[in-house]
């Protein structure tokens, strides 16, 4: 009696231990968490050191002259150290060739679309202060710049905007950031005047 209840016992483990050891082909491993991200309170300041234009900017923001343009003094590069991105404005002289500057804004767009889940755009329109232009939005994970933008007064000046971070793109966990530097963007556009 003592050995069927050893060998019962035996079978009984091992049958717990099969049981347990079973693959489950269902199991999800739990996504990548994030680190939280502490947004400044939005507080602006007029960048007014520039020879063609002038706009207001986040107060945690780093005017900084694009190293890779020494002789362009017009292009600028807004820093945002704690986001690890930066918004890059460059400025041309319009002289009878707008068309080829709306172009190249163009051609930049459709270097990001293959990565882009959509694309959304709107019209900058000031009367006032002669800036006119478009903003273009682009939604994905992959998507370098999420948002890009020109803008003109259609006989003199144009300028390119563009949003770039400093590390592989993964839009989706950085959906807070990207929606709180729109507003800062927005008010750039809307402050923007030409000098």
């Amino acid at each position: 009696m003592k050995n069927k209840v050893s060998i019962l016992l035996a079978i009984l483990v091992i049958a717990c231990i099969a049981i347990s050891c079973e693959r489950n082909n269902n199991y999800l491993p739990k996504p990548r968490g994030y680190f939280r991200i502490d947004l400044p309170e939005k507080a602006y300041v007029k960048v007014d050191t520039i020879e063609k234009y002038s706009f207001e900017c986040p107060q945690h923001a780093l005017i900084t002259h694009d190293p890779y343009s020494p002789d362009e003094k017009n292009w600028v590069n807004i820093e945002m150290p704690q986001f690890k991105g930066s918004i890059h404005l460059t400025h041309k002289h319009v002289n009878g060739n707008l068309g080829e500057y709306l172009e190249d804004v163009h051609t930049m767009v459709t270097k990001h679309l293959q990565k882009a889940n959509g694309v959304h755009d709107s019209l900058i329109v000031n009367e006032e202060h002669h800036v006119y232009g478009l903003f273009i939005e682009m939604d994905g994970k992959g998507v370098a710049t999420p948002m890009q933008f020109y803008l003109t007064d259609s006989t003199k000046n144009f300028v390119r905007g563009a949003l770039y971070f400093n590390f592989l793109p993964n839009n989706d966990s950085m959906q807070p950031v990207i929606k709180y530097i729109r507003q800062d963007i927005d008010h750039m556009i809307n402050t923007f005047e030409w000098k």
